[in-house]
């Protein structure tokens, strides 16, 4: 008797250790011998603000109605030290991206953007250029371990320094420019040759701790008159003794940045498996604050992986001032659109993947030193569109402070969340939804 013939009775399985990309990245690496780099974030699964729930007021707590009954967004930043502390409309700011990375387009597009939304913008490496300044009300410099482009006359005319010690891409790493990127302007503003990779220093040059970084912020406080507020910026990595040692350096502001946050270019296995996730990192810097009686006294702003006025509140209620969008920010300005499909395609990508701002090719006229490239965008146009996604983020988070009955963003407080999985209850420290268990409670700083 013969077996009878037909398909086989069971389907080809992958491995969930081996899978597709996985085999194509083991094939890569043989073939060339080079590791990859790529732009953007990390693109695995991470916990993050989705797994966190509000619990709206109904009988217990009393919501605001929204057509009569304000809500504030204003938020000040730097009022510890700085005799001129910043003032903006809005809790959401832009992060730091360099010219070099993006377009002089692209620059001056972020800071028309963020003025018409009463906010900051931030110049990245490199130095700043006169578009930037000129459209940016508030606008903070970067001070990084490169020093491209650093001259204490621009420090003296931006409103804030923000001295970057580790990005949420790449806590530990410094970050690239690759030569395509390197035009004649970019050179000369950051003094190196054109067209040759650049990589940045991992630190800073002159010094190798807190007490150095703590001489660092006096210098900058006297080049500045005292003006300035001094923000200090920080990877996720050990967040509860990173900020606990930012502010006994002086810092009017620390910055935190997950590692869901983008970057120029870097490894890609360094994106994927360098850091802790944003939602992993506030909880033990607030608590950093809250041990030294700084809680509100030094702002913390988080960024990586802002995306809605969700994400906005949530990062608020768990005890930020505010936030600072990066990713999010580009494709407001038009980045990654799908109207530009066949020319994504072209270059071995699609829209959405973000794995091609390095090259410098990019259609939308953002990520790029071309001349007719970045010549697409229209700044003042791209600046109302980033205008419009500031005012609805602002709005959403609005929204949900009434609901929890806030009249402020600022009100909002961890009792207002619930989180959906143990993994984010214990990362965030509130509730595991339907219960009163946080789980993992034991320890300073986590």
């Amino acid at each position: 008797m013969t077996e009878p013939k037909g398909p086989p009775t069971t389907l080809p399985r992958f491995s969930a250790t081996f899978d597709p990309h996985t085999l194509a990245e083991i094939r890569r690496a043989a073939a060339t011998g080079i590791y990859d780099i790529r732009g953007g974030g990390t693109k695995r699964r991470l916990p993050h603000f989705d797994d966190l729930l509000f619990l709206g007021a109904s009988v217990s707590r009393y919501p605001l109605e929204g057509y009569r009954e304000t809500c504030g967004t204003e938020v000040v930043l730097g009022a510890r030290f700085a005799r001129k502390p910043i003032r903006l409309k809005t809790p959401v700011t832009i992060a730091g991206m360099s010219f070099g990375a993006l377009s002089a387009q692209a620059k001056e597009a972020l800071g028309r953007g963020a003025s018409l939304a009463g906010t900051s913008t931030t110049t990245g490496d490199g130095g700043m250029t006169p578009e930037e300044r000129g459209q940016s009300q508030t606008l903070v410099y970067q001070y990084l371990p490169s020093r491209y482009g650093m001259n204490p006359k621009d420090l003296r005319k931006a409103d804030a320094i923000e001295i970057v010690i580790g990005q949420g891409a790449k806590p530990g790493g410094g970050g690239m420019l690759l030569g395509q990127k390197i035009s004649d302007r970019v050179a000369q503003m950051r003094t190196l040759p054109k067209g040759i990779d650049q990589r940045s220093a991992c630190r800073h040059p002159d010094w190798t701790g807190p007490d150095d970084l703590e001489i660092k912020i006096g210098e900058l406080r006297e080049i500045t008159d005292w003006e300035k507020p001094i923000y200090v910026k920080v990877g996720a990595s050990r967040p509860y003794y990173d900020i606990a040692l930012a502010v006994k350096s002086g810092a009017d502001v620390v910055v935190l940045d997950g590692m869901q946050g983008g970057t120029a270019a870097t490894q890609d296995v360094f994106i994927e498996h360098v850091g802790i996730p944003i939602l992993a990192a506030i909880r033990p810097a607030v608590q950093a604050l809250q041990d030294l009686g700084m809680h509100r006294k030094v702002q913390l702003i988080v960024s990586g992986g802002i995306r809605s006025g969700a994400d906005v509140a949530k990062a608020l209620a768990l005890g930020a001032d505010a936030v600072a969008i990066g990713t999010a920010a580009l494709v407001a300005l038009g980045d990654n659109d799908p109207r530009h499909e066949a020319e994504y395609n072209a270059l071995g990508s699609t829209a959405g993947a973000y794995d091609d701002w390095h090259e410098g090719r990019d259609p939308a006229g953002i990520t790029t030193q071309d001349p007719a490239l970045a010549a697409r965008l229209d700044p003042v146009e791209a600046g109302r569109r980033l205008a419009n996604y500031l005012a609805v983020l602002t709005l959403e988070a609005q929204t949900i402070a009434r609901a929890c009955g806030k009249s402020h963003l600022h009100n909002l407080e961890p009792e207002d969340l619930v989180a959906l999985t143990v993994e984010a209850a214990a990362m965030a420290g509130v509730p595991l939804a339907g219960t009163e268990w946080i789980p993992g409670r034991n320890g300073p700083g986590y």
